[in-house]
């Protein structure tokens, strides 16, 4: 089954416009297609004025790079999966670079499981070792995203390479079958394709991930949402609802408003 998943943040729904904020994605090279979403970069130059900046659920473990941080070892750290969305009121200037990474590939290259990064916040070097500071050190030497883009890469690859932990296979054909269905499943239908029982499957899903798979199947069933919403696809709200199984208008709205802040409308 083919990985048909591409997470969408809010700057590239709304199509914020103002010229002192970007948010730009840029894609892996195939090597890495299946553990990598994507690169991207957010960058806020304060000219005596805030501006929001909103991350959504998607699904994802980040590793954040602080480009403007005066300490290495301090720069970068993992930011784990998300349940509810957050606003942070950016007020000084800002110029970061992410890694977004696929939950289920996350561990082969973090060393260690999604669920370790919930709720924490863990630098680097701490995964890493020496190794991470290193890359850090040479990321924050160039500000040309391109090749910040080939250190993360020779340095991914290098990591798999050596890496002794392969995906849960549970975890991996989970995953895929969630976004094939684009997050349109239920777990007793998932656990019957998978010939596992659904305590089994919450099992898996916690020890990986620390989300259950109804979390987690909810957030995907939103993120292709906000797909339908981003390439406009769907005439209306109640037809994307229809298609992704909300029968409730008022069940839709209520989920669609915990994962993203704002109604469907606002938008």
């Amino acid at each position: 089954m083919m990985n048909n998943y591409l997470p969408i943040q809010p700057p590239k729904l709304q199509q914020i416009e103002n010229p002192d904020y970007s948010y730009q994605e840029y894609v892996s090279c195939k090597s890495l297609a299946s553990h990598v979403v994507c690169y991207w970069t957010m960058d806020f130059h304060a000219e005596n004025k805030n501006q929001l900046h909103r991350i959504l659920p998607d699904g994802c473990i980040d590793i954040i790079i602080d480009r403007q941080s005066t300490s290495s070892w301090k720069a970068a750290f993992v930011e784990g999966l998300m349940t509810r969305f957050e606003v942070l009121r950016l007020s000084k200037s800002q110029s970061l670079f992410g890694i977004r990474f696929y939950p289920e590939a996350a561990h082969s290259i973090l060393k260690f499981p999604a669920s370790s990064f919930i709720g924490q916040h863990v630098f680097l070097e701490d995964i890493w070792g020496m190794e991470g500071l290193f890359m850090v050190e040479e990321i924050l030497s160039t500000q040309v995203v391109s090749k910040i883009i080939e250190i993360v890469e020779r340095k991914l690859i290098h990591l798999l390479a050596l890496s002794n932990t392969p995906a849960n296979s549970l975890l991996l054909e989970s995953m895929q079958y969630i976004y094939a269905f684009k997050g349109n499943i239920s777990i007793s239908d998932l656990a019957e394709k998978l010939s596992f029982s659904k305590r089994h499957m919450r099992r898996i899903f916690d020890q990986e991930l620390g989300l259950s798979p109804k979390e987690m199947i909810g957030i995907i069933r939103f993120q292709f949402i906000l797909q339908e919403l981003y390439n406009g696809t769907s005439s209306s709200f109640t037809d994307i609802a229809l298609k992704y199984g909300y029968y409730d208008q008022s069940h839709f709205i209520k989920n669609f408003k915990r994962y993203y802040g704002m109604l469907p409308k606002q938008l």
